[in-house]
């Protein structure tokens, strides 16, 4: 209710049921309140489900439309490509061009890594960068993101995998697993988009993330010292501990040659990625980085092949397009939880990541970005990527941001990025037989660096200490325990900071700001000041079955409390209360 004036609620039928026209500062009016329209139980129920699930009312631009220009709606609802290709130009096609060239050059070395990140052939990395961006280009909404396997994803499934099966001794089985993994994982992101139930992946709450990433990055990073260091016999657990005993239980394999190219390529990737985050107009050097540490690196270890042994090579990659692997899917056997289990994380990581990535640059060149149709985008493109030889693959951040500064104007970007890595799967792989393992770490510690966002973890320190704790227990979750458990522990604590928000709910007085009509909290605003006779209390939630017993002690108690402290300053003395519910 209105608190500039002194109101009376009244009932529908006229009977009064709040008078508080007795103050003398205020004049007096009333408001009568009436029952909404009559509905019967079928149309609250058919309402109530459409406000949950179709809130943009997707099926509103079919009305009154003939059935031909239904059906050209359809398609543009349903593949994107139909919307934007009339109007593509030639101009366009010189921008996503030149975009999709560049993207190129970072996603071909990181497809490589991140499939050794995996514990999966590197190949199949680069499988997963031609399939999943075409599909994409068809069915996606968002005109800058770059499709590919990412870095949480691939070592949430190869560590998740391992822990089980061995990808050196059972690599059949491991390869089969990460397969079926992908494709659950595409049924359950293409499910969601379906069915309309993306509020499910925003219990990955914001904190969670931070220190899910953070510790992610950590693990990752130690588990390259195997590759920067030139170790033969390296642990496959994904905790800090074994880890660095790991490292420092075989000194004996370490290779100074490895080491010193390694943190060479290490130095000069790190400086490139930071001369492109302070300049972004250089994103360039840091885009080419990758490519050309790999060139480089190969060069120098085909040059210097007779007098280095220690440093250990990629050596065969095979020619030729995806193969495919829908024989492959692992659906009967004692593996099969381990596969669904590992698809579902996998899946709400990288719809996680997709989503945000692609909201992120749509805010940045103001369009809308349809997160129900990104998810059966994505699903899709990895349930059709797990028939070819692919693994789990959403949009990159860094790929994506690398696409944005190219000057991307479409997802033909992605297209061209297909095209590219066509070329190299058909003409170019025979080009990595030499290339360093080294290499590949030094470009997967630089990538993943990136993901410790330190700034985040402070500023939830400032704002929320529940939240704080939630990041605690995902970075401190993953480093000692493992990384599902650490995602499962930080998502319970949010879940439980929701309970303790609808249960226990924030309640507030409220003060009137001298010459306005505005009323804010006492604590908040020091200008503030009470009105006298009347106490007025803000409810920061909705009243729920849950928590309407504590609202009624906590109200109580505010009361006593503002009863004792107009006794001990002699004031005028508490006449009303109005709960303010607009919370």
């Amino acid at each position: 209710m209105g608190l500039n004036s002194n109101n009376r609620v009244e009932h529908f039928s006229g009977h009064a049921c709040m008078p508080i026209s007795n103050s003398s500062s205020f004049s007096s009016e009333v408001h009568k309140v009436c029952l909404p329209p009559y509905k019967t139980t079928m149309q609250k129920l058919r309402h109530r489900l459409s406000e949950i699930f179709f809130p943009d009312d997707p099926f509103h631009r079919f009305k009154n439309q003939t059935w031909f220009k239904k059906l050209v709606l359809g398609l543009q609802f349903f593949f994107p490509i139909f919307q934007w290709a009339p109007n593509y130009s030639f101009k366009l096609l010189r921008s996503d061009v030149i975009s999709g060239l560049t993207i190129a050059s970072l996603a071909i070395p990181q497809g490589i890594s991140y499939a050794k990140l995996a514990n999966l052939p590197p190949i199949v990395g680069l499988y997963s960068s031609f399939v999943p961006p075409l599909i994409y280009s068809v069915l996606g909404s968002s005109r800058h993101l770059a499709v590919g396997p990412v870095s949480i994803a691939s070592l949430v499934m190869g560590t998740m995998l391992s822990e089980v099966v061995s990808p050196i001794d059972q690599s059949i089985l491991y390869l089969q697993l990460a397969f079926t993994a992908t494709f659950f994982a595409g049924v359950f992101q293409a499910s969601l988009g379906f069915l309309r139930l993306g509020f499910v992946i925003d219990f990955l709450s914001k904190a969670t993330l931070v220190g899910f990433t953070a510790g992610a990055a950590v693990i990752v990073s130690l588990q390259q010292l195997k590759g920067l260091l030139g170790i033969v016999h390296f642990t496959t657990k994904m905790q800090i501990v074994p880890v660095l005993s790991s490292v420092f239980q075989h000194k004996d394999e370490w290779s100074w040659q490895t080491i010193v190219m390694g943190i060479c390529f290490l130095i000069f990737l790190l400086t490139t990625r930071h001369i492109g985050m302070k300049k972004p107009n250089l994103f360039w050097i840091s885009a080419a980085a990758p490519l050309a540490s790999v060139i480089l690196s190969t060069v120098l270890v085909v040059s210097m092949k007779s007098k280095v042994h220690g440093i250990k090579t990629i050596g065969h990659l095979p020619k030729g397009l995806n193969p495919p692997s829908s024989n492959m899917l692992y659906f009967d056997g004692p593996h099969l939880a381990l596969a669904l289990k590992t698809g579902l994380i996998t899946g709400i990581l990288s719809l996680t990541e997709g989503i945000a990535v692609g909201r992120t640059f749509a805010a940045l060149n103001n369009y809308q970005v349809d997160g129900n149709k990104e998810m059966m985008a994505i699903g899709l493109m990895n349930m059709a990527g797990s028939c070819s030889s692919c693994y789990v693959t959403t949009g990159s951040f860094s790929r994506s941001a690398v696409n944005y500064n190219a000057g991307a104007q479409t997802v033909v970007s992605n297209i061209i990025l297909a095209a590219t890595v066509l070329v190299t799967l058909l003409f170019l792989m025979p080009l990595f037989y030499y290339t360093p393992n080294l290499i590949l770490a030094a470009i997967i510690i630089t990538a993943v660096i990136g993901l410790i966002d330190y700034q985040a973890a402070i500023k939830l320190w400032k704002v929320d200490k529940l939240d704080f704790l939630a990041c605690l227990c995902s970075f401190f979750g993953v480093l000692f325990i493992s990384v599902p458990l650490g995602l499962a522990i930080a998502v319970g604590v949010s879940v439980f900071k929701i309970l303790m928000h609808v249960t226990r709910p924030n309640t507030v007085i409220l003060g009137n700001i001298p010459g306005t009509q505005t009323y804010q909290s006492l604590n908040r605003y020091k200008e503030a000041q009470r009105v006298s006779s009347f106490l007025i209390l803000a409810v920061e939630a909705p009243i729920y079955f849950a928590n309407s017993n504590y609202i009624q002690e906590r109200v109580l108690r505010w009361i006593r409390e503002e009863e004792e402290r107009i006794k001990a300053n002699k004031e005028t003395d508490v006449k009303y209360v109005i709960l303010d519910m607009t919370g």
